[in-house]
C-alpha cells in the first residue's frame, strides 16, 4: 500500500517521519516538500482546510499513485471523551463551520443545497486502526477558527454530540482525496481540551510524541497490501 500522510505544519510532519523511519526528500510544484518513506510519503501542506486541500491535491496530481490518504496531526479534544495525550481516529470527518448562520441557528452547507459537510473513512479499516492504536473512534470536526470559549465548545457539542476532536485540516484533505477517488483516514493526537483558550494548559510536546507513537505503530500497516488487516 502506498500512503500519503498530510499534516499542517513541519513539526507534525517531523513527528510522523520520526515514527516511519528513514526518508528521502522530493520537491513538488508550489514549494511543497515530500518526505518519502517505505510505504508512505509525508507532506506538510499548511494550516486550515484550504491549504490542506491545495497541498493534498498537488501531491495526488504529481507524486506516486496512492492507495490511502491520511490527515494527521495534533488537535483539541472534547472532554472527557478525548483527554490530552490520547489519540483519535475519525469515523467521520465533518466540516463543522461550513454553512450559514440563521435566526434559528447554524445550517450546514449540505442543508442549504450546496456540497457536503461529511466524509466517511473506510469503516472497517478505520476501526482496525483505532483498535491498533487504542484510540477513540469518533467524529473529528474540521474548523476554520479553533474553539476558544466554553460557549463555542458547548455549541459544537450540541450539534455534534459524538465528536471527539477538532482540528483545521481534515475536511480539506478529504475533499482533495475524494476528487482523486482515494480513501481517507484522519488521526489526531490531543494537545489541549476544546474550550476556553489557555495556552498554559497546552501539551504540544506530549501530543507530538503520541503522533510519533501512532505512526511507529502504523508503519508496518502502510507497507501491506491495500486494506489488509493490521
Amino acid at each position: 500500500m502506498r500512503v500519503l500522510v498530510v499534516t499542517a505544519v513541519r513539526a507534525e510532519a517531523d513527528a510522523v517521519s520520526d515514527g516511519l523511519g528513514a526518508a528521502t526528500e522530493r520537491r513538488l510544484p508550489g514549494g511543497y516538500v515530500l518526505a518519502s518513506h517505505s510505504g508512505a510519503d509525508v507532506l506538510a501542506a499548511g494550516v486550515g482546510p484550504a491549504a490542506a486541500a491545495a497541498g493534498t491535491a498537488t501531491a495526488l496530481a504529481v507524486a506516486s499513485p496512492y492507495d490511502l490518504v491520511v490527515s494527521a496531526g495534533i488537535g483539541g479534544g472534547f472532554q472527557p471523551l478525548a483527554p490530552v495525550g490520547s489519540l483519535v481516529v475519525a469515523d467521520s470527518i465533518v466540516a463543522a463551520d461550513l454553512g450559514a448562520e440563521t435566526p434559528e441557528g447554524f445550517l450546514p452547507v449540505d442543508e442549504l443545497g450546496f456540497g457536503r459537510t461529511v466524509h466517511h473513512p473506510p469503516p472497517e479499516f478505520a476501526a482496525r486502526v483505532a483498535g491498533l492504536l487504542d484510540a477513540v473512534h469518533a467524529p473529528v470536526l474540521t474548523v476554520s477558527t479553533v474553539t476558544g470559549s466554553a460557549a463555542r465548545a458547548a455549541e459544537l457539542t450540541a450539534r455534534h454530540p459524538r465528536a471527539a476532536a477538532e482540528a483545521m485540516e481534515g475536511f480539506g484533505v478529504a475533499e482533495a482525496a475524494a476528487a482523486y477517488a482515494v480513501p481517507v483516514v484522519e488521526i489526531r493526537a490531543v494537545s489541549n481540551a476544546v474550550g476556553p483558550r489557555d495556552r498554559s494548559a497546552w501539551r504540544i510536546g506530549q501530543a507530538l510524541e503520541s503522533l510519533r507513537y501512532a505512526c511507529r505503530q502504523l508503519s508496518p500497516v502502510f507497507e501491506k497490501s491495500p486494506w489488509e488487516s493490521p
